[in-house]
């Protein structure tokens, strides 16, 4: 009885050990299911489906007429939004054409000052130099004839009087050089037989270059 009793109790011990080992031994076979993601109902209304839904981004933009004939420009931002072509763009004011400064080694031709028209017996003729005073000199002719041979035009006015004819009274004053500075500058004033400024203008020479002033008197 005692032996039997030995062999059942072994054999209730080992039965969980047994179960435990057929779990781990031995795979579960599970069958493995394969279904359509989206499935597709073919009696199904053609609006529905798996389609995105995209809201309408331009339903508050004005509308476009695309008519052709009518030859409409597409406008691509309001038009109070439109900015004039140059708007808040700054211009050196350095840039351009300007008039050359003393110092350059551009040549500066002949030049005519213009013309004045004055009947007095006699215009006054004065010039100085405008810029730098560097040593810049001057010849005076007037009607080709030589009146003054050579001027240094320093900060104050220097000149002749010149007797007018009926007619053309031609001025040329001639640059004798350039003095320090690049080119020969002078202001030239002209003034009646009262003293009264009738004409004002300025000249950039090279050295041998020529300005003319052309006064016209009318009468005797």
């Amino acid at each position: 009885m005692t032996k039997n009793y030995s062999v059942l109790l072994f054999a209730v011990m080992l039965f969980p050990f047994s179960g435990m080992m057929a779990q781990t031994d031995i795979p579960q076979k599970k069958e493995l299911k394969i279904e359509t993601a989206n499935k597709i109902d073919d009696n199904a209304e053609p609006n529905q489906g798996t389609s995105l839904n995209i809201p309408s981004v331009v339903e508050d933009q004005p509308q476009v007429d695309f008519d052709i004939a009518k030859r409409n420009p597409v406008k691509m931002i309001d038009d109070r939004e439109l900015v004039q072509a140059g708007a808040g763009m700054k211009i050196d004011p350095k840039v351009g054409p300007r008039q050359p400064e003393e110092g350059s080694k551009q040549h500066f031709a002949d030049m005519y000052l213009g013309d004045v028209k004055n009947n007095g017996k006699f215009v006054g003729i004065m010039c100085r130099d405008h810029e730098n005073v560097d040593g810049d000199r001057v010849k005076i002719y007037v009607n080709g004839d030589v009146v003054d041979t050579n001027i240094l035009l320093t900060s104050s006015f220097k000149g002749v009087n010149v007797d007018l004819k009926k007619g053309f009274n031609r001025i040329d004053f001639e640059a004798l050089n350039v003095g320090a500075y690049a080119p020969n500058t002078a202001q030239v004033n002209v003034y009646d037989d009262k003293g009264e400024v009738i004409y004002a203008t300025k000249w950039l020479l090279s050295e041998g270059s020529k300005a003319t002033l052309i006064i016209t008197k009318e009468d005797d």
